[in-house]
């Protein structure tokens, strides 16, 4: 069925079911960064005109998933180590942030959290990757689905997203992992004894940090990493 044929009371519009494709192809790599997209054969595959499909664009390129060309088309946008830099650093002082606006009732979580630290662990164990993601990804929703901040969150999901579905990776780097999960659990310690503002710090100066996570950073890009290189020349 053609997106244009769907029913009439779908609460969704045009321009988010495009939206929505869009950001899937990426996920699934059908379109990968750096390669331009066939706008007409876009529009002819689902079957609708280009506004739509112009609009949804124009949203990406907000967000920073691709990048509008004039007169040249749209291009994917690559993600290098400038651009993991600038995400480490928002993500760490939001989540910081929010650790210190949710305060004390983040320790009714604390239970919750260190299950989820035992299934990471698990996880590991068995070389489960996407079990892994998704313990990691509930770990820190522990604490900014207890924000009441919605455009603080909608930045940290769309950023979060840029670094780990661009396209999703199917592999891990254990050894990052393993401390990842470790940093976790000294989280949870300082939340459950109370020291809040050391556990913000720690989340935004430890667990964020580009010059601490860098070695780990460098080997789970390498493959994106060499392929911009090799487009740049270097």
């Amino acid at each position: 069925m053609d997106m244009d044929e769907r029913s009439p009371i779908s609460l969704k519009s045009l321009r988010e079911q495009v939206y929505e494709y869009l950001r899937e192809s990426m996920n699934r790599g059908d379109l990968m960064p750096g390669s331009f997209m066939n706008l007409g054969e876009i529009s002819a595959r689902l079957g609708i005109s280009k506004t739509p499909l112009r609009d949804a664009l124009l949203q990406l390129e907000t967000e920073g998933f691709v990048r509008i060309l004039p007169r040249r088309g749209c291009v994917v946008q690559t993600v290098n180590l400038e651009d993991i830099r600038d995400i480490y650093q928002i993500i760490g002082a939001l989540e910081a942030s929010v650790v210190l606006e949710v305060g004390h009732r983040l320790q009714t979580s604390v239970d919750a959290m260190r299950r989820m630290v035992a299934e990471m662990r698990s996880c590991l164990a068995k070389d489960d990757f996407n079990g892994f993601y998704d313990a990691n990804l509930r770990f820190h929703n522990a604490y900014l689905l207890l924000s009441s901040n919605e455009p603080l969150k909608r930045v940290v999901q769309l950023q979060k997203q840029r670094l780990y579905d661009f396209p999703r990776r199917q592999t891990f780097v254990k050894e990052w992992e393993v401390a990842s999960t470790e940093e976790h659990s000294t989280f949870v310690d300082r939340v459950a004894d109370g020291r809040l503002a050391e556990a913000a710090a720690f989340m935004r100066d430890v667990h964020w940090s580009f010059a601490l996570q860098e070695k780990f950073i460098a080997q789970y890009y390498a493959d994106a990493l060499r392929s911009q290189a090799r487009e740049s020349g270097v």
